[in-house]
């Protein structure tokens, strides 16, 4: 099993570059785990105190969890996966049954933050883009998928967002085997993972 890890600041595309490497494979060979589904259980809190969270800092992040269950996958077994809920800002009920597969992918803006995950990525992948294109995106994003409004999103942008990205995500750049821009021109870049990719398997 090849784990690859694919970090960068909110917004930056990710889940674009995802889809691009599961596209460059064959069906059933790819599976996805989510750094947002290993948020901390905050069931004992009530939800004003979870609002005020600071989701963006490493230590939000169950990475014992992770850590515990990708351990579980390179043994062949299945795992559940947390499901998060935005609206919450609390785990959910609801798992996500993922089995092992030739290639996992762990996708999330803090996942290169933790040392001991770090040690565990066989390819680590650092996506860039412009900090002003980020935040259109967050903007869109959040307003339109989690009923978030202009002044909340700018508010922890300015206040959250950018201080954790400029101290936590940014400095992990330079833990990354390969950094793509993320623009519109990224084919090569995938084309050289998709070749270590399958150099490695």
């Amino acid at each position: 099993m090849l784990i690859i890890g694919i970090a960068g600041g909110t917004g930056c595309g990710k889940t674009t570059v995802v889809d691009q490497i599961i596209n460059e494979l064959p069906d059933g060979e790819v599976g996805v785990i989510f750094q947002d589904s290993y948020y901390k259980d905050l069931s004992h809190l009530t939800y004003e105190e979870r609002v005020e969270i600071n989701f963006d800092h490493p230590r939000a992040i169950d990475f014992d969890l992770l850590i515990e269950h990708l351990g579980i996958l390179r043994t062949g077994m299945p795992i559940d996966q947390p499901v998060y809920s935005f609206k919450e800002h609390n785990r959910s009920d609801q798992v996500i049954r993922t089995h092992p597969s030739k290639v996992i992918i762990v996708e999330g803006i803090l996942i290169m933050t933790n040392p001991k995950i770090r040690e565990i990525f066989d390819i680590k992948i650092f996506v860039h883009a412009d900090s002003d294109e980020r935040l259109i995106r967050r903007l869109k994003r959040d307003i339109n998928e989690r009923g978030r409004d202009l002044s909340e999103v700018l508010n922890r942008y300015q206040n959250t967002l950018k201080p954790m990205h400029d101290q936590f995500i940014e400095p992990t750049k330079e833990y990354a085997d390969i950094i793509i821009p993320n623009n519109k021109h990224n084919t090569v870049a995938i084309d050289i993972v998709r070749t270590i990719i399958t150099e490695k398997l």
